[in-house]
Order: C-alpha cells, then structure tokens, then sequence
C-alpha cells in the first residue's frame, strides 16, 4: 500500500508525572495517512501516557506533536474533532440500547438527526450489531461491547483512529473478530489507525509498521517483516543450568565476537541469537558455554518473530516484561475528559 503525506507527527515528545516518573521519554515518529501503526509494549512501558497525550487527555511536559494537520498544543479542540479514541475499558453505558449509546454519541459532536439516522445504520452494519441495536448493553458479550465501542468512535467521521489495547482481555476468536474489523475500517474508509497492543501476533497480523516501545522510549520502529528481517536467517535459543551474573555477562561478550551471530541477546538462564548458519553457530556457541563452565540445558531453532525481535531490542521477553502490571494513569473511561463524553 501506498502512504501520501503523514496524520500523526511527533518530535521529542516526554511526559513526567508527579515524583520524576517518566512515563515517556523524547521519542519521535510519523505516521503516514492512511497507515495502521502498532506501538508493541508491555504495560508500563509509555502506551498509554502516548495515545492520552497525542488525544489531548494528558498535557506533554516537552515536545511537540501535529494530529490531522493540527498541533497538539494550540488547536486542541481541532485535534479532538478529528479523532476517535476507543479505550481499553469498555465505554459504553450498559442501560442504554446500542443505538441509544450511538445517539448520545452524536450529540456531544452536533450531529444533525438527519446525519445521525444515516449514519447509525451504516455503523451498525458495519459493526455487525444491526440485529442487536434496541437491545441492552449489559445483555451484550465483551465482543460486541468493543465493536459497539468503534462505532461510537466513528460517528463523527474521525481522520485518526486511536485503539488502546482493543482487544485486551478478549479470547482468541473474539480478538481475530475485532481485527476483520480494524482491517474493513481502513479498506472501507481510509482510515489512519494507532493501535497499541502488548500482543504479539496482534502486532504482526494487522499492522503495516511497529514502534517497539520500552521504559518509554522507541527501541527499534519498522515494518514487521523488516524487524524480523533483521535478525538474521534463524534464531538460536539456548537454556542453561543456573550460571552466575558474570559467567552470563562473559558468555555474552562471547557470543557477540563469534562473526556467524549477527545479534545476541541474555538474561539470568537464557540467551537468543540471530544467526546466519546454525549449523555452524550451535557448536561455537556450545564452545563459548564449556570455555565459561556453564551447562547447556536446552537448545531451540526457530525462524525469527516479534518476540525475538522485541528480546533483541529490549533484553526481556514481553510476556515477562508486565504484561500484567499496573497501567498507566488516566482519565477514566466515564469522565467528562474522555473523548466519548467530552463536549466539543
């Protein structure tokens, strides 16, 4: 696909909270019109702090940000009525009907009823929520809740759709619903789309480039096949039996002289390589073990993935890197701050 001109540019932008947290910390990107742009990252790792203030929920501490042609800091109202913004909470009210959640929707943008009655029965097919629209929300699954959720964020036509976590909590045959969905949404309405996920094949299945973020800044940013790409023809995984801190510290600087392993990576047990040749790398990487009297537990080959990718860049697997863990702080979804139920 062919990208013309950008809907998101960002220039060093940080953001400290209260105490000297860091939560971001200078990172720079662009995202072309039309382009769905993954940040991969596991909570904690500055999101979250990025989509609130590129929404203008959160205020930057530094930096500089354009949203569809407007800047962050001096047209914020002109940045709000150009996006749509689906949380990773759940939005809607539950008493409500779907459709009566789409109408109140269209009032907080002055939608004209005419417009609106269109409007919603284009949404709630697309959505696959006709049949459903007079019915509850608390009578709805999490699935449909979330595709209620994208259509209550396109109501207004935004340029630039912002997805937190959108699929976060859902099972498996749910979240691939919700992809079909993000992936109409660009083909039907050429649609730029930022989608922060900490899930990997999330990351790979539906984004066109993806900013791996950690500790709050950018560690590597690229199409998936590139990222991958990068490290090489094969990835050696090697397990090993309780070695020190320095015996892994020297096994590295080890692995890392050896001309056959393009990248290397290790943590307290493990190390993964991105080689050229396995056949050549596992005996001298066994060699590098036996010199520094560690035992080798375990031995894999796999082609290289995201989560290789994301080990390279960052020394930690993401799914042991908080995936769990406390999220960032924001409005909640039911504030008079947040995009659903801000007035314009």
């Amino acid at each position: 696909m062919t990208f013309v001109n950008s809907s998101i540019e960002v220039d060093n932008l940080s953001k400290v909270f209260q105490g000297g947290i860091r939560a971001v910390d200078g990172i720079s990107f662009s995202v072309a019109r039309g382009e769905i742009f993954g940040f991969l990252g596991p909570n904690g790792a500055g999101k979250s702090t990025t989509i609130m203030m590129l929404t203008t929920l959160l205020r930057p501490t530094s930096g500089r940000a354009v949203v569809a042609g407007h800047e962050l800091r001096q047209e914020p109202d002109a940045v709000r009525r150009s996006l749509g913004y689906i949380p990773q909470e759940l939005s809607s009210d539950d008493y409500l009907s779907g459709a009566e959640n789409l109408y109140l929707q269209s009032g907080f943008y002055h939608i004209p009823k005419k417009e609106f009655r269109r409007r919603k029965e284009d949404l709630l097919e697309l959505v696959g929520l006709t049949e459903r629209a007079n019915d509850r929300v608390e009578t709805y699954s999490g699935g449909m809740r979330k595709r209620l959720d994208i259509a209550c964020a396109l109501l207004h036509r935004p340029q630039v759709l912002f997805l937190d976590e959108p699929t976060l909590g859902l099972d498996i045959q749910t979240r691939q619903q919700i992809w079909q969905y993000v992936r109409r949404l660009r083909e039907s309405e050429q649609m730029t789309l930022f989608l922060s996920t900490h899930y990997m094949e999330e990351a790979d299945s539906l984004c066109d480039r993806i900013a791996i973020i950690d500790n709050g800044r950018i560690k590597a940013l690229d199409t998936p096949d590139a990222l991958k790409k990068e490290l090489g023809g094969e990835v050696v995984t090697m397990q090993y039996d309780r070695p020190g801190p320095e015996q892994m510290m020297q096994l590295r600087e080890c692995l890392a002289a050896l001309p056959i392993v393009r990248q290397v990576s290790v943590n307290e047990d493990k190390c993964v390589a991105a080689v050229s040749n396995s056949g050549n790398a596992v005996p001298e990487m066994f060699g590098c073990a036996r010199n520094l009297n560690i035992a080798v537990r375990s031995v894999a080959l796999t082609m290289p993935s995201l989560d290789d990718v994301y080990l390279s860049h960052t020394g930690k697997n993401l799914r042991d890197s908080g995936g769990n863990g406390k999220k960032q702080a924001g409005p909640h979804p039911h504030s008079p701050h947040h995009p659903h139920t801000m007035r314009r």
